[in-house]
């Protein structure tokens, strides 16, 4: 039994981590009253620029290369949401297919028909002494990669910063009324500036995650609707940074399961598993229809 069920929860784990990051970002975005419907094109950027830092100075830089990625499109999103007034859904929209647009472009320009070098700098998991010799805990949670290490920490301390803090009591009061946040003298623009900047950068890091912790290379679209994904976890997680990283455990669940299937050699055609991620996404949107209360200022789709 464990020879199955070790490797899957592994597998759970790792591929919950970039889909965490996303989601935790736009926790911090959506708290603010935005909906930034263009994550999915923040995370592919942040997968080439991962992939183009790393190239050049190694996998740390290529995670600073990600976060950079992800700041640029996010800033995109906030100058036209935020000074522009422009429509959050549509800009959202046109970022996404603005950030898979370009990235295809941007890779064929750097690489060639040939694509990426099959040796990209990528990070390997790390065992931690001692408690990755726990059993089943050990092998599952304290063998995975830096990356996963880090998300460890940032949980409780963005729960604690929500809850905790002024700027957070500030970004939450704004997410549910921006007329009297603004009359109680809290700088509106200024979160909401913030919170979309931060949710680019996590954005970024999921998509270079993907890239330098898990595939070691760049495909086109290869982003696969993570960003979408991304937000009905926000969804499933209540706009609460722990659920949501609860709600992430489960889609990386659903991600690990569709590899589980296909290795125990199913006879049942391979799209079907791979369908897996995205049925559960619609099947858990419909479940929490009208149960999940979002903040009030997402009723709203201009900045």
């Amino acid at each position: 039994m464990d020879a199955l069920l070790i490797p899957f929860l592994d597998a759970t784990i790792r591929t919950a981590t970039p889909l965490a990051y996303a989601a935790l970002g736009e926790v911090v975005t959506e708290r603010s009253g935005v909906i930034n419907i263009g994550l999915e094109g923040i995370i592919i950027a942040g997968c080439l620029g991962g992939l183009i830092a790393a190239g050049a100075g190694g996998p740390t830089v290529g995670f600073l290369g990600g976060a950079l990625a992800g700041l640029l499109m996010a800033a995109l999103f906030a100058l036209f949401v935020l000074r522009l007034k422009a429509d959050a859904i549509i800009t959202g929209t046109a970022l996404t297919l603005l950030g898979l647009g370009l990235t295809g472009t941007v890779y064929r320009g750097v690489f060639g028909l040939e694509g990426a070098a099959l040796g990209t700098p990528s990070i390997a998991p790390i065992a931690l002494p001692g408690l990755s010799s726990l059993p089943l805990v050990g092998p599952v949670f304290f063998t995975q990669t830096v990356m996963t290490y880090l998300l460890y920490l940032l949980v409780p301390l963005l729960a604690w910063w929500l809850a905790r803090t002024h700027t957070g009591l500030a970004l939450r009061a704004i997410g549910e009324s921006r007329t009297a946040a603004h009359a109680a003298g809290i700088a509106v623009d200024r979160i909401r500036w913030g919170a979309i900047l931060f949710g680019g950068v996590m954005g970024g890091l999921c998509g270079a995650t993907l890239v330098l912790g898990q595939v070691g290379t760049f495909t086109e679209g290869m982003s696969a609707g993570r960003g979408f994904i991304a937000i009905a976890i926000v969804v499933l997680g209540r706009w609460r940074v722990v659920g949501t990283a609860l709600a992430a455990l489960l889609f990386g669940g659903a991600f690990a399961l569709q590899y589980l299937l296909q290795a125990v050699g199913w006879a049942l055609p391979y799209q079907l598993f791979l369908a897996l991620p995205y049925l559960l996404t619609l099947v858990m949107l419909a479940a929490l229809r009208g149960r999940a209360e979002a903040p009030a200022e997402l009723a709203s789709h201009e900045g």
